[in-house]
């Protein structure tokens, strides 16, 4: 059975809805299995000033299990799936308040995904988007 999350995603911008501090000029996801049953994502892009970003690796284990995230101390990654084109990813602080949060739903044809995500950046401010990924 193919899992529907493999593979590298291109963002489709226009059809894309952006918090107003966090707009990419353009953007690249990979997700890969590993040998533990966790999944890998990576991301890169172009911000509106035209720099080059990379995220931080995510590791991602769709068990329902908390997992500390170790370039963040003192939160945890719960991940669960929902259905079998959907994952569900919340990072949790240390008193179980929630940090930010993801839902990643691929297309029944496969082709898309709809990323809609929500938490605080790095300067403390809150975001919320929705973004449309088209597989490369």
């Amino acid at each position: 059975m193919h899992d529907p999350f493999i593979g590298t995603w291109t963002l489709n911008p226009g059809q894309s809805q952006f918090d107003p501090n966090h707009r990419p000029g353009e953007a690249t996801m990979r997700w890969e299995l590993e040998a533990d049953g966790g999944y890998l994502m990576l991301a890169e892009g172009i911000d509106a000033k035209g720099q080059r970003r990379s995220e931080k690796p995510q590791k991602l284990f769709p068990d329902g299990k908390p997992y500390d995230i170790e370039s963040q101390p003192g939160l945890s990654c719960v991940t669960s799936r929902s259905g079998r084109n959907g994952i569900r990813a919340e990072v949790k602080r240390e008193d179980g308040s929630i940090a930010g949060e993801g839902n990643y739903v691929v297309a029944d044809d496969g082709k898309t995904m709809t990323a809609t995500t929500s938490g605080f950046d790095s300067q403390l401010r809150r975001f919320e988007m929705t973004t449309v990924w088209d597989r490369a």
